[in-house]
């Protein structure tokens, strides 16, 4: 009976964390740390849609978060989540294993078998209980009788078929997405070598104990039968031999170093990326090394050769505006900032650092152009917390108060803090005039109203309430 328990306790563990991703990345009780880079977003991005462009899914409806953490994993979850862990970067040995990878992850999205998972746990914990409950009855027929094997066997049996069925489920899936992947990679002409790749490797850790294995083995599980095929896939494909578009392979190796240099510890990089090694990743990771050291002048040596080489780059003007604002230089900083926002205009992210260089440097006509880098980050992306706080500062400095309270309500309502939002937008509207902000923090103050939010605000903003200290 205890073992039939323990299986019943992973049958409701599993049905209770299918999502929990995402909402303790965003919860107070954090316990995933969320990366945000434009590179790394710019390279994912450049293989996703392609993939997702071939799978048939509309690329706006998915949510991709980066996750600081070294393991080899990705996931996707429910709300149309799917979960980067940095460590794929760092351990794909080249861009392919990267790709195939999200192919197979894409395979799971178009194919709807996060949708279909909650009903299956639901499934296999009620065939669980119903054994449990028979099992319960046998016992006592059994102990009036002398002897209760039977009910014992009765319940294990019951507890191992819904486990085996439930494992059944997930085997299809994994061999289903493995199947739509490889479909994507040759529409586009991509090679599936990556993707046989990564099993290959992941079958060495076969005989790991558990906690030594990567997450990414225990949440797909492998088969013979998924590399088999894979390989006879990859053998008889015209685009075994297929290299990737050169922006992405040359755009993952800079990534990889950049994720190396700012995750790693600085001696371990300069370890990995020699002096001698004189390549663009190795000269970009050495850079970001030397700058985490404090040594702001060596790592800026290093990279404006790197942004001579490569003018049209604007992830190296980007962390030179990085070395330059966290050593104290704010207006430098935002010259720098300022050239990557030309190379890509579309990058919300080094618009609010353009923005944040501009405030830390002063003046009003710098604080008037902070605002106007803060708005045109939050038109591109207004899910940025950080942002907003931002905003607001830069709009109380310039004696915009109303407009600071509204930029205030907006982050509070991003990170979920309602009563705030009713307080902050309700007295923004009392002294904003008439026009489109006004109406926003009108529309804010209604939205956390009790009787309009939904059940997970109410019980969010419960759960805020009892937090200590409030």
């Amino acid at each position: 009976m205890r073992k039939a328990l323990a299986l019943l306790s992973a049958l409701m563990l599993m049905l209770g964390s299918l999502a929990p991703s995402a909402a303790r990345a965003q919860g107070p009780a954090t316990e995933l740390v969320l990366v945000r880079d434009a590179e790394t977003e710019s390279l994912i991005r450049a293989i996703l849609h392609p993939l997702f462009g071939a799978a048939g899914v509309d690329a706006g409806l998915m949510r991709v978060m980066l996750v600081q953490a070294r393991p080899i994993n990705a996931f996707v979850t429910t709300g149309n989540r799917l979960f980067i862990n940095t460590g794929l970067i760092q351990q794909s040995e080249t861009a392919l294993e990267l790709v195939g990878v999200l192919a197979h992850e894409t395979g799971h999205v178009a194919g709807g078998h996060i949708a279909r998972l909650p009903e299956e746990l639901r499934n296999a914990m009620i065939r669980s209980i119903a054994g449990m409950v028979l099992g319960a009855g046998a016992a006592a027929a059994g102990a009036r009788h002398g002897g209760a094997d039977a009910a014992g066997a009765l319940v294990l049996g019951s507890q191992s078929m819904a486990m085996g069925q439930l494992y059944a489920f997930t085997r299809a899936q994994e061999q289903a997405a493995d199947q739509a992947g490889v479909t994507y990679l040759d529409r586009l002409g991509w090679s599936a070598r990556g993707m046989v790749r990564v099993l290959e490797r992941l079958q060495d850790q076969e005989l790991l104990a558990v906690g030594r294995q990567d997450p990414y083995f225990r949440t797909h599980p492998l088969s013979r039968d998924r590399l088999e095929f894979l390989r006879e896939h990859l053998a008889r494909s015209p685009h075994r031999d297929a290299a990737l578009p050169a922006a992405i392979e040359q755009g993952f190796a800079m990534v990889r170093a950049k994720l190396d240099g700012f995750i790693d510890p600085p001696a371990a990089t300069l370890r990995r990326y020699r002096e001698g090694d004189a390549s663009a990743p190795a000269r970009y990771a050495r850079a970001i090394a030397w700058h985490r050291s404090g040594r702001s002048e060596e790592a800026l040596a290093l990279l404006e050769p790197l942004i001579r080489e490569r003018p049209a780059s604007p992830w190296l003007r980007e962390l030179k505006g990085q070395i330059l604002f966290e050593a104290g230089r704010p207006a430098e900083a935002a010259a720098a900032y300022g050239e990557a926002v030309r190379l890509a205009p579309g990058e919300a992210l080094i618009r609010t650092a353009h923005g944040r260089a501009l405030l830390e440097a002063g003046g009003e006509a710098g604080l008037r152009q902070a605002v106007e880098a803060f708005e045109a980050s939050l038109r591109l992306d207004r899910a940025q917390a950080f942002t907003w706080r931002l905003l607001a500062t830069a709009q109380g400095r310039l004696g915009r108060m109303a407009e600071a309270e509204l930029a205030l309500a907006e982050e509070a309502m991003l990170r979920g803090d309602y009563a705030a939002v009713r307080r902050l937008a309700a007295r923004a509207e009392a002294t904003l005039p008439p026009g489109p902000l006004r109406l926003r923090a009108q529309d804010l103050r209604f939205a956390v109203q009790r009787e309009n939010m939904t059940r997970e605000q109410r019980e969010a903003e419960d759960a805020m309430r009892r937090r200590p200290g409030r």
